[in-house]
């Protein structure tokens, strides 16, 4: 039985593998790119025209596919170690 102090001295969140790492890295590339291209809007406009709010956009639209998937992966991957760690204590 799981008590409450192996409850708190347990980890909760799994181990990151390298899909889990490639997405974060991934997410926060992408969150940096938003930034940077609003931030340089106005030259960006002047360089590439009307095309840069499509630039945005389509940076806006990645970063709304990557972050569900990931928390999804997450969430997934976090169950099935608290499993497997409840699994080995009730043994």
């Amino acid at each position: 039985m799981l008590t409450v102090l192996d409850w708190l001295t347990t980890p909760l969140a799994a181990p990151e593998t390298p899909a889990l790492k490639a997405m974060r890295l991934a997410i926060m590339a992408m969150s940096s790119a938003i930034v940077v291209s609003l931030v340089a809007l106005a030259p960006l406009r002047a360089a590439i025209g009307i095309g840069a709010g499509a630039v945005v956009a389509g940076l806006l639209l990645i970063l709304a596919v990557l972050v569900p998937v990931y928390l999804i992966m997450k969430t997934r991957a976090d169950d099935t170690h608290l499993a497997a760690l409840l699994g080995e204590t009730e043994r």
